[in-house]
């Protein structure tokens, strides 16, 4: 069993409507509090989305996902997983980004990130752009490449914006790679899809090795089929998992800022996730979830709703003796 004081609220104890939101209801723990040696996972938000380069609000998404992720409960229905019980689960609060300073702001999360790992803690991270994972990822593979198992309807591989901008939210693994950050061949995409400028990004994803797999080959081999290549490519060793929300349909998932038709419903939109059993996971990210385009909040909560599957995956076979 994990630590008692790292229980989320219970709804059976306080309406979900009701008290400070954090995610799903776990105690907030910062990064100078004694008690982060304690914390297996932690959840942190990135409000920042200097990246974007279409309709921004992707900044906003940290406050409604944790506001949404008050409807999660104790346990998985469907995997039988209780990640609260299999491990110490925390908020760590928010990266404070400079939202005038793409630079700035890139520095600031990874030094934050840099404690998290620090302190023994695998992040679970609600952004944010998608730029939000290269200073991430400059954190966790500060000594070594990492795989990575990435969800998106975009490769975001380019090489530059508007001649010559070389961080947007089209370009984060393109520098990933680039900076060693990623082991290319342990890289896999999924659902990749919609119309395109030109093939620069495929053409670099073949060219270093980069796994592609289009929205077509995913709906015509199935869930299972493409996360049993998935996890192959990856193997057992270190693997990040990147989760962009516009990899969902946008019938399902209206609020994001580059939304492309065509893709998973809800179901398989979780169902990839619980595929990911096995992978060893140090840390992962949903992204790209706009407030402004989400009037209803399903987006939020199905955003919310991906982050405790991940969860639950990263708590898979651990096991406390008290």
């Amino acid at each position: 069993m994990s630590d008692p004081f790292f229980q989320p609220v219970s709804g059976f104890d306080l309406p979900r409507y009701a008290g400070v939101p954090t995610f799903m209801r776990l105690p907030h723990v910062g990064l100078d509090d004694a008690r982060l040696a304690k914390v297996d996972v932690g959840l942190i938000g990135v409000p920042w989305d200097s990246g974007t380069t279409n309709r921004p609000g992707p900044r906003h998404g940290p406050r409604q996902l944790r506001d949404m992720s008050t409807m999660m409960r104790a346990e998985n229905g469907a995997t039988g997983i209780r990640p609260f019980e299999a491990m110490n689960c925390a908020d760590l609060g928010d990266v404070p980004p400079n939202p005038a300073d793409i630079q700035d702001s890139m520095s600031r999360i990874t030094a934050f990130y840099h404690k998290v790992r620090a302190a023994g803690v695998r992040p679970l991270t609600a952004g944010g752009d998608h730029l939000t994972s290269l200073p991430v990822l400059r954190a966790l593979a500060a000594d070594s490449p990492l795989g990575m198992v990435h969800f998106d309807s975009h490769t975001d591989l380019f090489h530059s914006y508007f001649g010559g901008t070389m961080y947007t939210h089209g370009t984060p693994f393109r520098r990933a790679v680039e900076e060693g950050l990623l082991d290319p061949k342990r890289v896999v995409q999924i659902g990749i899809r919609g119309s395109t400028y030109d093939r620069e990004d495929r053409e670099f994803a073949k060219f270093v090795g980069i796994r592609v797999i289009p929205i077509e080959e995913f709906h015509a081999r199935g869930v299972e089929e493409v996360m049993s290549e998935a996890r192959d490519i990856v193997g057992t060793a270190p693997t990040y998992i990147s989760y962009d929300i516009d990899f969902i349909d946008p019938a399902f998932a209206p609020g994001t800022g580059t939304p492309e038709i065509g893709g998973p419903t809800s179901f398989q939109a979780i169902k990839v996730v619980r595929e990911l059993g096995g992978c060893h996971i140090v840390g992962a990210d949903l992204v790209e979830v706009s407030p402004p385009f989400d009037a209803s909040g399903g987006t939020a909560y199905l955003g919310a709703t991906i982050l405790f599957e991940l969860l639950c995956v990263m708590a898979g076979g651990m096991v406390r003796s008290s």
